[in-house]
């Protein structure tokens, strides 16, 4: 954003204007004890000079190699993404609270909407939600709404932690529980007969997760969808946007609710958010889904124009009447991923989603290779993270590689004690060859 600083003079007619007579008086309420004292590192040199000696400053940073994830995945953002949401009309919007005022806005979001409708092949979406763990426990009240007389919520064991503890939080006050189903040793997916086991007459939506915390795509999508609608259930599926660039759109299988995220669809890693929650659904569902939702239509005169067609959150309607208590949402999250999207297109989207189901299976061939690792742990297919279970301590090896310059995995046994020394590795396309080997190296050293 550009800034341009005040000249004296103005500084001088506002002090005026408010009675003080000098920087120092207005900020007298300040301790002197805390006060910055030291000169000005900048006072009285050119821009040139400015520039120059902040990049000598920015280059000692250090550029480490990245193979976490586990929820924020690190892809490449380019630069037109960068660009366009750094504009003051898109950068500075918040809530329209006269939302006719704001057509290029609203046009944005209304992209957005069906961009996501487009990969989940759901009816509806809104726009936005905070995080793929709020989505979730959204869609879980949505749920309860839906199904009044049914309060269990089953989901698998390989549901990301964080966002299980999200979710009890959420439906604590709904008086609604959870029921865990382990997995399948072997492929890492869902238990099918533990499902069937768990599955009953209270049980208000079923849920499940493709790629899983694993990074497992879980092929068993059909059969809990059939499930969960034989016991009379909701089928809620949560999964990574990006995934949807190769992967069976969800209304395929007769998903009725569809969370997840869109953090990877254009927005930065930036110490781990801001992240992008999506919400979509069947259309007979969508007076129970929370958040905003723009529509297209026409004026008088036959002009093409955006409304707020539903907002059905307590800062637009009464607070009894209101389906979610959410008082904003991640709208210029959404717009990053929305010009993502078009840049990317269908193509290059695909192409980026085949790479990161066989780059990260490569990976994970290689290091099976290495003397004390098992990669990946599970036998499926994989899309951009794989479980490796290796005889040395984990802690102790991502110190080594964080020492060798490389971030290392997620270690797993905080979660998941029966799977030993497990650790979950990521590989995106902003992982060159030579990081690749660099990692394998220092774990064979």
């Amino acid at each position: 954003m550009p800034y341009i600083p005040h000249t004296q003079t103005e500084i001088k007619q506002m002090l005026e204007h408010i009675g003080v007579a000098s920087i120092d008086e207005l900020f007298a309420d300040i301790p002197a004890e805390v006060r910055y004292k030291e000169k000005e590192p900048f006072a009285g040199r050119s821009e040139n000079e400015v520039v120059r000696e902040m990049n000598s400053i920015l280059a000692q940073n250090r550029t480490y190699p990245m193979f976490l994830g586990a929820g924020c995945y690190n892809h490449y953002v380019p630069a037109v993404a960068r660009a366009i949401i750094s504009r003051s009309e898109f950068f500075t919007s918040y809530t329209q609270y006269q939302p006719e005022l704001s057509q290029g806005f609203l046009r944005a979001l209304f992209e957005y909407q069906t961009f996501i409708c487009q990969l989940t092949g759901m009816d509806v979406s809104n726009v936005s939600m905070y995080d793929w763990a709020s989505s979730l426990g959204e869609a879980a009240l949505m749920a309860a709404r839906i199904k009044k007389d049914r309060r269990d919520i089953i989901i698998p064991k390989t549901t990301h932690p964080a966002r299980v503890e999200v979710l009890k939080t959420y439906i604590k006050g709904a008086g609604m529980k959870v029921i865990e189903v382990g997995y399948d040793a072997q492929s890492g997916q869902i238990d099918i007969e533990k499902l069937i086991s768990a599955v009953n007459a209270n049980t208000c939506m079923v849920y499940m997760e493709s790629p899983n915390f694993f990074g497992v795509i879980d092929e068993t999508t059909q059969e809990v969808s059939n499930i969960a609608h034989e016991t009379g259930s909701l089928f809620v599926f949560g999964t990574d946007m990006l995934s949807l660039s190769v992967l069976r759109p969800p209304a395929e299988f007769d998903a009725d609710i569809v969370n997840g995220d869109a953090q990877s669809l254009g927005n930065p890693v930036s110490f781990g958010g801001s992240q992008l929650g999506v919400i979509a659904c069947k259309k007979e569902y969508v007076r129970d889904m929370p958040g905003r939702l723009v529509g297209e239509t026409h004026d008088v005169e036959g002009r093409q124009g955006f409304v707020l067609t539903l907002q059905t959150r307590e800062q637009h309607i009464r607070r009894q009447k209101a389906t979610s208590n959410i008082t904003t949402n991640h709208a210029l999250n959404a717009l990053a991923s929305t010009v993502y999207i078009a840049w990317m297109g269908a193509g290059g989207l695909s192409e980026l989603g085949s790479f990161l189901v066989k780059k990260p299976e490569e990976v994970a061939e290689r290091m099976n290779g290495i003397t004390g690792f098992r990669a990946p742990l599970f036998d499926s297919h994989h899309f951009r993270e794989f479980v490796a279970v290796s005889d040395d301590d984990i802690e102790v090896m991502n110190r080594k590689l964080l020492k060798e310059g490389i971030t290392g995995g997620l270690p797993l046994k905080k979660w998941y004690p029966e799977l030993g020394n497990a650790v979950l590795y990521c590989v995106t396309e902003c992982c060159s060859d030579e990081d690749i080997e660099r990692l394998l190296g220092v774990l064979e050293g």
